[in-house]
């Protein structure tokens, strides 16, 4: 039996890190549902993360819609975004999940969407299957900012690459 809203802590899924590194070299321009003005918010650093890497991020957001977000217009709906995008990347409850999964049905041809990406802590089984028997590729309970740092060796053990492997404290020279 299929359990369309899944409490937290929700269960590891395995995806295979060449399916989730294909997703993120084929992706360019993601809907990013959830999206926060507030710059402490996850999905705002998320946002600015992935600008960073060269993607574009629209942020999708009906109580900020018309305003703007680290430079792109937000928009209150996904319908509403002008445009082709490949990627919706729902942060949002996983109660939420569902009716925005309801929404990528209605438009994904249109808007020309391949992925939904649900972030950690999101997974709505019923609605990944509705999606993925419409040929959309799905993700759940996972962050493309993080799985981009795994996947791309951005991340040492703790956390951080500063490009370089050593036990000795850099010296700082002054000129």
């Amino acid at each position: 039996m299929s359990n369309s809203v899944c409490p937290l802590p929700v269960e590891p899924l395995h995806y295979d890190d060449e399916h989730l590194r294909r997703i993120l070299k084929q992706v360019r321009t993601i809907a990013l549902a959830g999206a926060s003005h507030k710059w402490v918010r996850p999905s705002n650093f998320a946002m600015k993360y992935l600008q960073g890497k060269g993607y574009r991020v629209i942020p999708v957001n009906p109580g900020q819609a018309g305003k703007e977000i680290l430079g792109e217009t937000v928009y209150a709906s996904l319908t509403d975004v002008p445009g082709p995008f490949d990627m919706v990347d729902i942060f949002r409850s996983s109660d939420q999940a569902g009716v925005l999964a309801d929404e990528i049905l209605n438009i994904h041809e249109d808007k020309g969407i391949k992925v939904v990406w649900m972030q950690l802590g999101v997974r709505d089984d019923e609605a990944a299957e509705k999606l993925e028997k419409a040929g959309l590729t799905v993700v759940m309970n996972r962050c493309p900012k993080i799985e981009y740092g795994r996947l791309f060796g951005e991340l040492s053990w703790s956390g951080v690459n500063s490009g370089v492997i050593s036990a000795k404290r850099r010296s700082l020279k002054v000129s």
